[in-house]
């Protein structure tokens, strides 16, 4: 779902009710824990965490005049929604998470090939969200964007 917003806070305001506190704190795991240097806007109408131009000017493949997207929360329909584009494109970090997954919760993981759905918001394992978001610096991830996914 899309949700009209121009700041995340706006973002949040428009959601669900039963959904703004979930995803309120979800923001503040990841903003506590990413790596300076990425920087929080809408993006793609989600909430977004990417390399800004200031530091990567040639901004995403796809559309060059957006910033290198890295991370997303959304409030989706029947969900909430972790996009990560790093375990898109690292197999490593993928198996590391998919591994310490049951370690956090006890609910299978529904994971796409860079989304992780959660139904239940009560079942968000925000620890290990938030280790997610420190596994990656902005250089790293732009490393692993140039060498993985830019030159396909």
């Amino acid at each position: 779902m899309k949700y009209e917003a121009d700041t995340p806070d706006e973002y949040v305001a428009a959601i669900p009710e039963a959904r703004q506190a979930t995803m309120n704190t979800l923001r503040k795991v990841i903003k506590d824990k990413l790596p300076k240097g990425f920087s929080e806007e809408i993006n793609y109408g989600m909430i977004g965490y990417v390399v800004p131009h200031s530091l990567y000017p040639d901004g995403y493949h796809c559309d060059p005049k957006l910033p290198l997207p890295f991370m997303h929360i959304a409030s989706q329909k029947n969900y909430i929604a972790v996009y990560h584009s790093g375990i898109y494109a690292d197999k490593k970090l993928m198996d590391w998470f998919v591994n310490a997954y049951p370690k956090h919760v006890n609910t299978k993981l529904d994971m796409g090939k860079s989304c992780i759905r959660f139904k239940k918001t009560d079942k968000i394992p925000m620890e290990l969200i938030g280790e997610l978001a420190t596994k990656m610096t902005p250089q790293k991830w732009i490393d692993t964007y140039e060498s993985a996914i830019k030159k396909r």
